[in-house]
């Protein structure tokens, strides 16, 4: 082969190379993971209004850009705003997704009812595009789950049944291959980044509990710590030094009465909470930025409650700086309607929060520890009900 001939060649495999990774989902990074709920709103009083099931979607969108995300996948599966905004994840390795169906709307007599469903959907982030690889049936009412750091294992709480279903992760082959009981129900369980721990967020008992990870086994410490009033989500630091959850407060709801995020140190044995820290009124969403320095909680201010004394149009996100393990509130910054997920870019510098009521994400962007709304939205075909981000 002459010269000219093998630079040709390198420049076309190149380009081929190039062109391929544009359109394989599982080379470009990164991704976010969307559940719209279709299937509720809410009057004035704050009831709620049903509709049949069959319009909720799951979306794959790429922020390459994260000022202008794509949507590269729009699947018909169905997901719920019945729970903490963190049922669905996708595997470090960008691979693999995991979706909890939390809620099915049943026909009783001539309305509509919520009951528990039972479902967990693989999606396989390789397809081009991401498609729909397997369906597991779980515990009733999955709801928060999470990969373990190595993408081996995930774990998922099932709310309905006071239960933890443990899932083994090999690509899209994944089995459920144990199953933790617990005294009450469990809205979410994380673990932490160095894999030894998970914690599992015991949402009517009021408190948090520290679970043991060991050679692909999960068990129960028996350690469980107070934390503020309706747990609801937990996140944990990079250094797996503390967590945070959010105490909501109104158990699943705004009631007009600031709420707070407990601080568990998590390096003491056993763990304790260390402080809790003063945020708005009903948290849900939690992120934690990837470089550690950063935690967000979405605010829901009454935000569908329009005859509520303590209603506001948009929520908000309480802003939580991290040094060490001094966790302070730092700012305040209004968003959309009923914020409920909300998602940190792997990199740290933006970040996207999910207004259910108004169907579109807002879009911040992130200077040291300075958060600033971009004043940019991004538009979903629905209401988002939960998000998170690949690796």
């Amino acid at each position: 082969m002459t010269v000219a001939r093998t630079v040709r060649f390198a420049l076309g495999a190149a380009l081929l190379l190039c062109s391929s990774s544009l359109f394989n989902p599982a080379l470009a990074k990164p991704f976010m993971i969307i559940g719209l709920d279709e299937k509720i709103v809410w009057d004035d009083d704050g009831k709620p209004i049903l509709s049949p099931d069959g319009k909720d979607r799951v979306l794959i969108v790429d922020l390459a850009n994260p000022e202008d995300p794509k949507i590269v996948a729009s699947l018909s599966l169905k997901n719920s705003i019945v729970g903490p905004p963190v049922n669905v994840d996708i595997d470090p390795t960008g691979t693999v997704a995991l979706v909890a169906d939390s809620i099915d709307n049943v026909k009783e007599g001539d309305t509509l009812k919520q009951i528990p469903d039972n479902k967990i959907y693989v999606i396989d982030m390789k397809a081009n595009p991401p498609k729909l690889a397997a369906t597991l049936t779980g515990g009733k009412q999955p709801s928060g789950l999470n990969f373990s750091p190595d993408g081996r294992m995930a774990l998922v709480a099932n709310r309905g049944d006071n239960s933890i279903s443990v899932l083994s992760v090999n690509g899209t082959d994944i089995k459920i291959t144990d199953t933790l009981t617990f005294p009450d129900s469990v809205a979410h369980v994380m673990f932490t980044p160095d894999g030894k721990h998970a914690l599992a967020v015991r949402f009517p008992a009021h408190k948090v509990s520290v679970l043991n990870v060991a050679d692909g086994k999960v068990t129960y410490s028996k350690v469980d710590l107070p934390t503020g009033q309706w747990p609801y989500n937990v996140v944990v630091t990079p250094d797996s030094r503390i967590a945070l959850t959010s105490d909501n407060g109104g158990a699943g709801s705004s009631d007009g009465s600031v709420d707070t995020t407990s601080v568990i140190d998590l390096e003491v044995n056993p763990p304790r909470i260390i402080d809790r820290v003063v945020v708005g009124d009903g948290p849900e969403g939690l992120a934690m930025s990837p470089k550690g320095d950063l935690a967000v909680a979405t605010i829901l201010r009454g935000s569908n409650m329009k005859k509520a004394y303590f209603y506001n149009r948009n929520g908000s996100l309480s802003i939580l700086k991290i040094d060490g393990k001094k966790v302070t509130k730092t700012q305040d910054i209004e968003v959309g309607g009923l914020p409920e997920p909300v998602a940190f870019t792997p990199d740290g510098k933006y970040l996207l929060a999910g207004n259910f009521l108004d169907q579109d994400f807002s879009i911040l962007k992130i200077d040291g520890t300075t958060v600033t709304d971009t004043g940019k939205r991004f538009k979903v075909p629905g209401h988002p009900a939960s998000a998170r981000m690949g690796h």
